[in-house]
């Protein structure tokens, strides 16, 4: 009796010399199962975080905007001060702190790009004239992560070939420095984070230009600062959740429980200072 093969190929069904062959009986089945194997591994792999350079301004200006926007205008209801005085106030206080941040940003980022680059030229200064010296403190450090001897010495023999490569690897396995980025704009990241600062702290703001044609109650339009306010909140904790791979729940209940102790903090204090100063 003739016994049946199955035809199917697979991106394996080839001999050693390139030529393809045909499959063995129950060959497919096991190569199908591996198959199943490794989706079952696929689905176990953590996912990847977002990456952009300008993530990060996003989401820390975002919730610094929203907490302390929003702290503001729970002092100064508690002090009983009109809705004019409120947006005054509240966007006085925006422009400043995001035009604040902005800058500040702008400084800061261009600053650790400027050092990285002064300890990259002196990291080099160091390879080029005292190679060997550089050279045992990185098969040290290789020792100390684990590796042996042998297999430490051959990194570093081959790495000892490519000097711009060697100096970027000292940086950050000895100094924990990531390499500068010759084309780096920190003008973005300042840029990004005022508009950022300004988009994410209107929220709580946007209570009160809203409901000024409906009711002329403070509480109210309070109330619904705090409603925008605890929204904001948790969807910008659910985007950081979503850059990270954390918990969505997790992360918005925190974002948002951070939020309300500023405000407490900020409520509390404007009603005490209002009642004692009179």
């Amino acid at each position: 009796m003739m016994t049946h093969f199955d035809w199917k190929m697979t991106e394996n069904s080839t001999d050693t010399n390139g030529r393809t062959r045909l499959l063995r009986p129950g060959e497919n089945k096991r190569n199908n199962d591996n198959d199943n194997d490794d989706d079952d591994v696929e689905r176990g792999r953590p996912k990847e975080p977002w990456k952009g350079e300008l993530v990060k301004s996003i989401v820390y200006a975002g919730l610094d905007a929203i907490v302390t926007c929003f702290s503001l205008i729970s002092s100064i209801s508690a002090g009983h001060l009109s809705s004019v005085d409120v947006l005054v106030l509240g966007f006085a206080n925006l422009v400043a702190d995001g035009i604040s941040m902005g800058f500040g940003d702008f400084i800061s980022s261009g600053t650790e790009n400027d050092v990285a680059a002064k300890e990259r030229a002196v990291t080099k200064w160091d390879v080029t004239n005292h190679i060997t010296p550089q050279l045992m403190e990185l098969l040290q450090k290789y020792q100390m992560l684990g590796m042996s001897t042998e297999d430490a010495a051959t990194v570093v023999r081959i790495f000892a070939k490519y000097k711009d490569i060697l100096v970027d690897e000292k940086m950050m396995a000895q100094k924990g420095i990531l390499p500068p980025e010759e084309a780096y704009k920190p003008w973005k990241n300042g840029l990004v984070t005022f508009a950022a600062f300004i988009f994410f702290g209107s929220a709580p703001l946007l209570s009160f230009i809203i409901l000024i044609p409906f009711t002329d109650s403070e509480i109210i339009k309070f109330v619904g600062a705090c409603v925008l306010s605890g929204i904001s909140l948790a969807l910008l904790g659910i985007t950081k959740a979503k850059i990270v791979g954390q918990s969505y729940v997790g992360s918005a209940m925190v974002t948002v429980l951070n939020g309300a102790i500023a405000a407490s903090a900020a409520y509390g204090l404007g009603w005490t200072l209002r009642n004692v100063a009179g």
